[in-house]
Formats: structure tokens, sequence, C-alpha cells
């Protein structure tokens, strides 16, 4: 009779992609939001192309340097409180080693396990690494899903402006006259697109994921091109 090998992690769950899904997605979609938004209002209100560009290039940096210091200190926060949790843990651990394995324990019959069940498995954990099976089971704290802050403000501004360059790359191929629409198409196809490679990644409804970015994209577009509309009339 042949030995069977088990894979234990054969899965491929979709929580590991969370954290730089996050940060591409909204990323992303806030570069071709904003930057399409921009451009568009300075279209509308009748500017010339260099001008437009150069609002566009202005709008691609300032949102790329933004997103990364905004994800950088969220993340950042996030991993501050995680570290000091940690260390409160490992002070408890080092001063009542016994008073924590038996909490460790409760957690397990908590859980499900029985009482002799959950006190071997607290046992051996914490005869291994107390940190980390505190850290797991009691904190919540996964390798997984532990904060990054630099991954996360280089995700966010690599991001954004890849969605930011669409509209600029847009503007610089077009002639004038074609502007306004052009940018207005390669957005709505943009969004449709990463709206549903969002939800797919996710295991979510394409179609609710693709309706949600581009219904408030349509209102920012069209936010922005009235207020350019209305500053070029009284401009004029």
């Amino acid at each position: 009779m042949g030995t069977e090998s088990f894979d234990l992690h054969g899965e491929h769950h979709r929580i590991n992609r969370n954290s730089w899904l996050r940060a591409a997605v909204m990323g992303a979609n806030d570069g071709i939001v904003s930057v399409s938004s921009l451009m568009l209002g300075f279209i509308a209100s009748q500017a010339d192309n260099q001008t437009i560009v150069l609002a566009g290039l202005a709008g691609l940096v300032a949102g790329a340097m933004s997103m990364a210091a905004g994800e950088y200190v969220s993340v950042q926060s996030q991993k501050d409180t995680e570290q000091a949790d940690l260390a409160i843990e490992a002070h408890e651990i080092k001063k009542n080693f016994e008073f924590e394995k038996r909490e460790l324990a409760a957690i397990y019959v908590e859980r499900g396990l029985s009482p002799a069940l959950a006190d071997q498995v607290a046992h051996e954990l914490m005869a291994k690494d107390p940190l980390a099976a505190h850290a797991r089971d009691e904190l919540g704290l996964h390798e997984i899903t532990r904060a990054r802050p630099l991954q996360a403000a280089f995700s966010s501004a690599a991001a954004f402006s890849v969605g930011a360059g669409m509209p600029l790359l847009t503007a610089l191929l077009l002639p004038g006259h074609w502007l306004f629409v052009g940018v207005i198409g390669m957005t709505l196809l943009a969004l449709i697109i990463l709206g549903s490679l969002a939800a797919w990644t996710g295991g979510a409804s394409i179609s609710r994921g693709a309706s949600r970015v581009l219904v408030w994209g349509i209102l920012a577009m069209a936010a922005t091109s009235a207020i350019g509309h209305l500053f070029g009339i009284n401009a004029g």
C-alpha cells in the first residue's frame, strides 16, 4: 500500500492578496479618476494643450507622493500598534508564564477543544514559541496580514502613477479637438477593466465591482468638467 503525501498549503486563498490588492486598486483608481477629472476640468475651461498636459503631470506627481505618504503613515501606525501589543504580551509571558498558558488554553476551550486537549495544545505551543502562539490566537496577528508600511507606500504610488499615466498619455497622443471625448472614453474603459479585475481577483461579482468604480468616476468627471466649463465662461 503506497504512502500518500499531502500538501498542507496547497490552497491559494484570496486573503493572501488583500494587503497589496487593496493598495494597488485604490492607487490605480485614484490615479485614473483624479487626473482624468483634473484634466477634463482644464479641457472644459478651454485651456491650451500644454497647460492640460502640465496639469496632468503635476497631478500625477503630487498624487503619487500623497498616496505613498498616506499609506505609509496609516500602515506604520497599524504596525506600531501591533508591535506595542506584542511587547506587552512578551512582558506578560516573561512575568507570568503559567497564567499565560492557562489563558491560551481557555481560548482553545472557547473554540471547541476539550479542556484536557486545550491544555496539551497550549503546553506544546508555549514550549515552542509562546509569543507567536499568543500573537496568533490571542491578538489575531498573522504573518499574511501583518502591516508592511513600505510595501503599501510603494504599491500605492506605483499604482497611482500607472493609473494617472493613462489620461496623460491620451492627452499627448490625441489632437486637441478629440481630447475631451478621448479622455472620457479612456477613463471609462480603464475603470471598467480595473473594477472587473479587482472583483475577479478578490472573488467578488465582476459586474458590481465594475459598476462601483464606474459610477464614482463618472460623478468626479462630471463635477470637474462643470467647474472647468463655468471657469472658462467667466474667464472669457
